[in-house]
């Protein structure tokens, strides 16, 4: 008998691997000089951890699970996405508190019942981000950079970010009421699953697909307009962090995301080379799904995006550039930490971060805004091998201090050679 892989599933063939060997190796290259680090969580989960953390209401819990019984009876699900199943390794393995951050990043298959269509399959693969620790904006915007970077050097072309924010727990339920109140009056002309999600889920009528309902949704009222004065300062925050970095962005306000437990900021990538279906990664924050899967109150915050359209793509455009950073997968790990004490210092320390990475060497930086003993000791614990000290005395002077931690010594160093003498680190 002849036997078929199943629909909605294929078989990565040896003529397509050096596309995939590609994405893989940039990603982990990117990742670890990023300074995240891999974790691996089985395939399938109790179900209660996804309808908990992605929501009853969604169209991935609600008809997209590959759910089943097992022989003790437990409710089991081949895991749809990958964040709530990170979130509980890390809770279950004590991986993340409130004052450290935490960084780790993923590579795997995840299952969903939809229905097949190109670059899109029922086992699919996913990349991606979690971040846990730290609320400070310039975190979101990190991930943001490390998503576009990844695009970019795959040869994605003519990128951009649209950018918003769901609100928190203090302006989003005032938002919710007056989305109700704009759709109850249309809900006779909606379709069922718009009319089910008004009562349970009024966010998801924004992810409806159907021509009847589209008038509606485009009428209704936007998040953005409803945000408190702490979610537009924090996303104003995001913003400033991305135009250091040179990205482009603009403010989607009615990007709201397909899973329930996103908080504050929302984003996607998008490429305007690749037509109508031009999203090609997404995340945002998730700072109460800690909490609620039964571990301290950790904000968090993280990205993902699927390998096989990105790899149906850059097969059929052959766009693989192979410009990898210079500090290829797999090399020595010697972290360079920097370590920056006030706000213009903060700037300039995040400026040098992204210098250092494109140099292919490790770097992180606080998010926490701590003084100098404490980032020394966050340094210490992350097994730094060099700290850069910059604060308004070091600008002043224009000479910035390297330490090496290993030695207990430092040296002065001019500005203008920091990244020279990087290079011989």
């Amino acid at each position: 008998m002849k036997y078929s892989s199943q629909r909605g599933t294929r078989d990565i063939l040896p003529e397509d691997m050096p596309v995939w060997h590609a994405i893989e190796n940039t990603c982990k290259t990117l990742f670890e000089l990023y300074n995240y680090h891999e974790i691996r969580t089985p395939i399938f989960e109790a179900t209660e951890l996804f309808t908990r953390s992605i929501g009853q209401e969604t169209d991935i819990v609600s008809k997209e699970m590959y759910t089943f019984t097992d022989k003790g009876e437990r409710s089991l699900t081949l895991r749809p996405e990958a964040t709530a199943p990170v979130v509980r390794a890390a809770v279950q393995n004590n991986l993340i508190s409130a004052n450290r951050i935490t960084k780790l990043y993923y590579v795997g298959p995840m299952f969903r019942y939809e229905r097949p269509q190109a670059g899109r399959y029922r086992q699919f693969y996913q990349a991606g981000v979690e971040a846990f620790g730290p609320k400070d904006p310039a975190l979101d915007a990190e991930i943001i950079i490390l998503a576009h970077e990844i695009l970019s050097h795959l040869g994605i072309q003519d990128l951009e970010v649209d950018l918003n924010s769901v609100g928190c727990e203090k302006c989003r339920p005032a938002y919710l009421e007056n989305v109700k109140s704009h759709f109850s009056t249309h809900l006779e002309e909606m379709c069922e699953d718009c009319k089910n999600r008004a009562e349970h889920n009024p966010l998801r009528i924004f992810d409806c697909k159907n021509p009847q309902c589209k008038e509606y949704i485009e009428k209704a009222p936007a998040v953005f307009d409803s945000l408190c004065s702490e979610c537009k300062d924090h996303l104003e925050k995001v913003i400033s962090n991305l135009d250091l970095s040179n990205i482009k962005y603009k403010i989607n306000k009615r990007l709201v995301r397909g899973l329930d437990y996103y908080t504050g900021t929302t984003f996607e990538i998008i490429s305007k080379q690749l037509g109508a279906q031009n999203a090609i990664c997404g995340g945002g924050r998730y700072d109460d799904l800690v909490s609620e899967l039964g571990g301290s109150s950790v904000p968090a915050v993280g990205f993902a995006f699927g390998i096989d359209r990105l790899a149906e793509i850059l097969k059929n455009a052959s766009l693989i550039t192979h410009h990898l950073p210079a500090g290829r997968h797999g090399a020595s790990r010697k972290l360079i930490y920097i370590a920056a004490l006030g706000d213009d210092a903060q700037k300039a320390a995040m400026d040098l971060l992204q210098k250092i990475r494109k140099m292919g060497r490790i770097a992180e930086i606080d998010y926490f805004s701590r003084n100098l003993k404490s980032q020394l000791k966050e340094a210490d614990r992350l097994k730094a091998k060099y700290v850069i000290i910059i604060g308004d005395d070091e600008l002043k002077s224009g000479n910035l201090i390297l330490r090496n931690m290993e030695k207990a010594t430092q040296e002065s160093i001019p500005i203008p050679k920091m990244l020279e003498r990087i290079n011989l680190l």
